[in-house]
């Protein structure tokens, strides 16, 4: 046992999310469930089974970032065609740019949900050489 005052250095890799506090810190699921309901659309925040069990939110969560992956990126591979003579170019390449952010920004989300998830199922994470 450990004095709460005490701190507990554990490893997170790379893509860990910065809100998340590290796996068995004080306050670490909590964190956790802030994560996840975050990321999810905002009903989920009714359901009181997923506060109780943040690995049940963990796969909703991944499933729900996974298919906005998705759909951004048909977004992005027709936005061009979808808005040909509707729009300037500059407004298309704009919105095409929009686009791309946002795969890149899901991306990272989706790897932090990812590694919250591995967390709650006791992976202890490892510095690589």
């Amino acid at each position: 046992m450990f004095d709460e005052d005490e701190v507990v250095r554990v490893y997170v890799p790379p893509g860990w999310p910065g809100s998340v506090r590290p796996p068995g810190s004080p306050g670490w699921l909590a964190s956790v469930e802030g994560f996840l309901l975050d990321v999810c659309p905002p009903e989920y925040r009714g359901y009181p089974v997923l506060r109780r069990h943040p690995v049940v939110l963990a796969g909703l969560a991944r499933e729900f970032v996974a298919s906005q992956l998705v759909a951004t990126r048909a977004g992005l591979s027709g936005v061009r065609s979808s808005l040909a003579g509707l729009v300037d170019t500059s407004t298309v390449d704009q919105a095409a740019g929009v686009l791309q952010q946002e795969e890149a920004r899901l991306t990272r989300v989706a790897r932090g949900v990812d590694l919250v998830d591995q967390a709650l199922r006791d992976v202890r994470f490892k510095p690589k050489l």
